[in-house]
């Protein structure tokens, strides 16, 4: 009698997947902002929508607002885009608003503070990548949303309970794959 070995039953393939979705979900939106020709401008504001998910969670004190704010940012970019706002700038303007909210709601000073730094230093470097050459400015702001692929991990590994651990791991898998892809096409 041979030994018989059977791959994983679909439904547990599907169980394992599913656990996964926010994997998915932000390997999925990667792949779309790739292919719709990914440029300086829109990985900026990529980098730009999600380093305002954490303020977002952090003004609200609620992990799971960084969620909410996805959608919210693509309004606010919409009603910037209605006053003719440049995304990016829309994109900090809501971010201030979110920085008064939450200060006038008292949220944790903390947590704020670290997520208005990281909203600084990534916007501040993907802001400085529109100032450059094209393709020196794409590298800097691939780059800079890799780095922030490695702020969603340690929010992910350490920080659980100011941002939705489901939101941190699609930003892992958004931010990463899209960052080196970029990179990849502008190097190869």
């Amino acid at each position: 009698m041979t030994a018989h070995t059977t791959s994983p039953r679909p439904s547990l393939r599907l169980a394992a997947l599913t656990h996964r979705w926010p994997s998915v979900v932000g390997f999925v939106a990667a792949v779309g902002i790739f292919l719709a020709g990914a440029d300086r401008v829109s990985v900026a504001l990529v980098v730009a929508i999600a380093a305002t998910c954490y303020v977002a969670a952090a003004a609200f004190s609620l992990p799971s607002m960084a969620w909410a704010w996805i959608p919210l940012s693509f309004v606010a970019v919409f009603a910037g885009a209605l006053v003719e706002l440049d995304p990016l700038v829309a994109t900090a303007v809501a971010a201030a608003v979110l920085v008064v909210v939450g200060l006038l709601r008292g949220a944790a000073r903390p947590a704020l503070t670290l997520e208005v730094a990281g909203l600084l230093i990534y916007g501040a470097i993907a802001v400085s990548a529109l100032l450059l050459a094209p393709t020196a400015g794409l590298v800097l702001v691939a780059l800079t949303l890799v780095a922030h692929g490695v702020w969603d991990l340690w929010h992910l590994r350490r920080h659980r309970d100011l941002v939705s651990p489901s939101l941190a791991e699609a930003c892992v898998a958004l931010d990463v794959p899209l960052g080196l892809a970029v990179l990849v096409a502008v190097l190869v």
